[in-house]
């Protein structure tokens, strides 16, 4: 029998993503989530089955709507949530869909599905300064963001209830998925992606600070999408009881560094769409995050990485060419 997966936040990139690795096998359907009308990826070969349900996961009438359709659940990867600069805009948001409704969706869980497979998408921004120049396993979360904050709150709760055999989860802290199909998000982030998306589409972005020698750690979509599926079959003994969280693997690349990668790849009249001009407020929560990370126990664990911020350039421009 097919296994049933939940995806919540299936209209963002990430979703979408695991989704398609998914429906290309026979051996799962997938419960498609968000707020907006999900969509099942294009090109799959099994988009029978998938199944979309739109609705507002703060609803405990939605989460057990959702729950019950999607019996025996097998695993639930949690994706949605506010990002960080619209986090910092909307406390009261980021609480009510960060914190509130990934807690109420976890009981839920515990109540209908006790040790089922919960991954859950942390982020880097638990970490704040000070901070060494590569972040190791050693250094404890001390976020600067609202948004970095409350993955932090959960990430707590999520270690005791895996701890109490509630759930079986694995936390994954992402880097910044870089180049971001689509239109710009409400990420601090986003113009990581916009700076290579934008100018292949004829459009302009802004890079919110100057100082190209930047770091920003960063992954593909290609390797998260990987990286997401092998944390679905990991064995749950390989992490401690009560420490569940894995830095995926990427690589610091300078916004230089990715600017000589979109003149090499995309051509030098690209660059004329680059407009570089100080926000304050982005830079603030951009340097509050490290530029590198250990990724020894990652890799330990069997999970893979991207060789350079040029191949990640290089995959989207050519993904532009099919």
């Amino acid at each position: 029998m097919a296994k049933n997966i939940i995806i919540t936040g299936a209209g963002g990139l990430v979703g979408p993503l695991i989704a398609t690795r998914l429906l290309n096998s026979p051996e799962y359907n997938v419960i498609l989530t968000d707020l907006v009308d999900p969509v099942v990826p294009s090109g799959v070969a099994h988009p029978e089955n998938a199944q979309c349900l739109k609705g507002d996961i703060t609803s405990a009438s939605f989460v057990a709507t959702l729950l019950s359709a999607a019996q025996p659940l097998h695993a639930i990867f949690i994706f949605h949530g506010i990002m960080s600069a619209g986090s910092e805009a909307n406390y009261d948001l980021s609480l009510s869909v960060n914190v509130n409704s990934v807690r109420d969706l976890l009981l839920a869980l515990r109540a209908t599905n006790p040790g089922v497979r919960v991954i859950y998408s942390s982020s880097q921004a638990v970490y704040g300064q000070p901070l060494p120049p590569k972040v190791t396993d050693d250094v404890i979360p001390t976020p600067e963001g609202t948004y970095g904050a409350h993955k932090l709150l959960t990430e707590v709760m999520i270690n005791d209830m895996h701890r109490k055999g509630f759930i079986d989860a694995f936390i994954l802290r992402f880097p910044s998925v870089v180049v971001r199909p689509g239109r710009p998000t409400n990420a601090a982030s986003s113009f990581l992606s916009g700076m290579i998306r934008e100018p292949m589409n004829g459009e302009e972005c802004v890079i919110p600070l100057k100082d190209r020698g930047f770091r920003s750690f960063l992954c593909s979509p290609s390797k998260l999408q990987e990286n997401l599926f092998r944390v679905l079959h990991m064995d749950s003994g390989k992490m401690p009881p009560h420490i569940r969280h894995i830095n995926v693997p990427g690589v610091s690349v300078s916004i230089q560094e990715l600017m000589d990668a979109l003149a090499k790849h995309g051509g030098e009249d690209k660059l004329k769409l680059l407009r570089e001009e100080t926000i304050p407020d982005l830079e603030r929560i951009l340097r509050s995050w490290s530029p590198d990370f250990d990724v020894s126990t990652p890799m330990r664990l069997g999970l893979t990485k991207d060789e350079s911020g040029e191949d990640i350039v290089k995959e989207y421009i050519d993904s532009l060419k099919k």
